[in-house]
């Protein structure tokens, strides 16, 4: 039995459109991140945003949610997403699969150290309040947390997407990747741990520094080829 030639291999994705996305996606979370940092910076009306948002999360909270929400944090903590990187750079290695490999350092490692960077930049404090989930003496913008899950489940992703046949499946890959985001950004939100501009900055610095690490290494892993030929 001869198997079908469109069932051999995914299909392919086209290069110039992959590198036409990512570059519009890396445009507009850059922007996004600027205005977010300035409208922090200044104290813009996002300041009263984010106080609001954060006293009524606070203040409707329900221990069933609580309790779903710091299992969600600290499944994805600093500590957590580096022992998921290592064993997905693991498993990258055992298959040599080296361009995802580098990707994976290169995104997730330089991720989270340009929000540390950033942290220390902007020194925001974190919220206050009187009976908080959360105690914590690290500065708030942008949220490591929300930093970590978009470089790490960005990458993921991607690495799927071109393992991954027909359009719905790579969709699906890439809604899933949103929603994993977007729950630990609620979870940072909900806990008072940060401010509503602390994890949407942090997902589009990180969007950014995710496009631009793909876009590096596969530049690398290309000139490479180039120059053996």
């Amino acid at each position: 039995m001869t198997a079908h030639p469109a069932a051999a291999r995914p299909h392919s994705l086209s290069p110039r459109a992959l590198a036409l996305a990512g570059w519009c996606a890396f445009l507009v979370a850059g922007a996004l991140f600027l205005h977010l940092a300035w409208n922090v910076a200044s104290h813009d009306p996002i300041v009263i945003v984010d106080a609001e948002v954060a006293g009524w999360l606070h203040r409707h909270a329900s221990p069933p949610v609580t309790t779903a929400m710091l299992v969600i944090t600290h499944a994805n903590s600093t500590v957590a997403m580096t022992a998921w990187t290592a064993i997905f750079a693991a498993i990258l290695a055992r298959k040599k699969e080296w361009y995802w490999l580098m990707s994976v350092i290169l995104a997730v490692g330089g991720g989270l150290l340009l929000n540390l960077a950033i942290k220390a930049a902007y020194a925001r404090e974190r919220p206050h309040f009187e009976d908080p989930f959360l105690t914590l003496d690290s500065f708030s913008f942008p949220s490591g947390h929300t930093a970590g899950a978009t470089v790490f489940y960005g990458v993921l992703a991607a690495f799927m997407v071109s393992r991954s046949y027909g359009p719905r499946r790579r969709a699906a890959w890439v809604a899933a990747a949103g929603l994993a985001v977007a729950l630990v950004a609620f979870s940072r939100i909900y806990l008072g741990a940060h401010y509503l501009s602390d994890v949407l900055a942090a997902a589009c610095s990180s969007t950014a520094w995710l496009v631009l690490s793909l876009a590096t290494v596969r530049s690398v892993v290309h000139r490479r080829m180039g120059t053996r030929a």
